[in-house]
């Protein structure tokens, strides 16, 4: 399967109602094994990729890093391969596109592209968001690839959530301003109440990713306001590290 079909195939997976669920993963033994079970397609989280490394997260596991690790996946499996992009490692937007240029040739169809300031506080304004994503969209148009932009917006992070609802018409409003310009999703973590949940689905005509946030919700639940995509963040690292010890321990027990 060529790249621009993965690319196809995987934007076609968004379907409200019936979510592509992408349990992420962050290395290519994790990518095959999920391959393996029948996932359609496979998606890095940013965060555990940079712990399985001893980095932190916050673009501080280097962008060549990355790469390699993103081709290796890419060389591994042959579904659709998604890459948490963080901030593109940039701020100028002709930097970005170059940035998410590499990450095409290393295979990828899709990318997670925040509004948080990397490295500093607060979110991009709307208007130099659109920036950074109108020049991804173009570089993708230049490579010939369809990427698909899961915008996500980090309003609802690190929030209380009885403020979320606050929140919920600027997040409205950088998705309509995300779609115009270029963005293929929109990524709302942080956001749990499944009334929100509901709210942001009806209210923005791009396809909306729900994370998981441990038991706090099922899948089913999530699936029914009508969302096109559900991935897990590093909740899989998380819980990967927690059985790793949990065995080692009972050796020495």
């Amino acid at each position: 399967m060529s790249q621009i079909e993965k690319a196809t195939r995987f934007a076609a997976l968004h379907q409200k109602g019936d979510p592509v669920v992408l349990y992420n993963i962050w290395d290519a033994a994790g990518a095959k094994a999920l391959a393996e079970n029948g996932a359609p397609a496979v998606a890095t989280g940013s965060l555990s990729m940079a712990a399985a490394h001893g980095y932190a997260d916050g673009e501080s596991i280097p962008l060549d890093f990355v790469l390699r690790i993103v081709a290796r996946i890419c060389e591994t499996v042959s579904v659709p391969v998604t890459v948490d992009f963080e901030g593109g490692y940039a701020t100028a937007p002709a930097e970005i596109g170059e940035n998410v240029r590499k990450i095409l040739r290393a295979g990828a169809v899709g990318i997670n592209f925040e509004d948080r300031v990397v490295g500093g506080s607060g979110l991009h304004p709307v208007s130099v968001q659109v920036d950074r994503i109108h020049a991804i969209k173009t570089v993708a148009a230049e490579e010939g690839v369809p990427l698909f932009i899961n915008a996500r917006t980090d309003l609802f992070l690190g929030r209380a959530p009885e403020t979320h609802r606050d929140q919920l018409p600027e997040a409205l409003e950088r998705a309509a301003a995300y779609s115009e310009a270029g963005a293929c999703g929109f990524f709302v973590p942080g956001l749990t109440e499944l009334d929100l949940i509901a709210h942001c689905v009806e209210h923005t005509q791009l396809p909306v990713n729900a994370m998981m946030r441990a038991q706090a919700q099922s899948l089913k639940e999530i699936a029914a306001l009508n969302v096109a995509r559900v991935s897990y963040g590093p909740g899989p690292f998380f819980k990967f590290l927690t059985d790793l010890k949990a065995a080692e321990a009972g050796l020495r027990a």
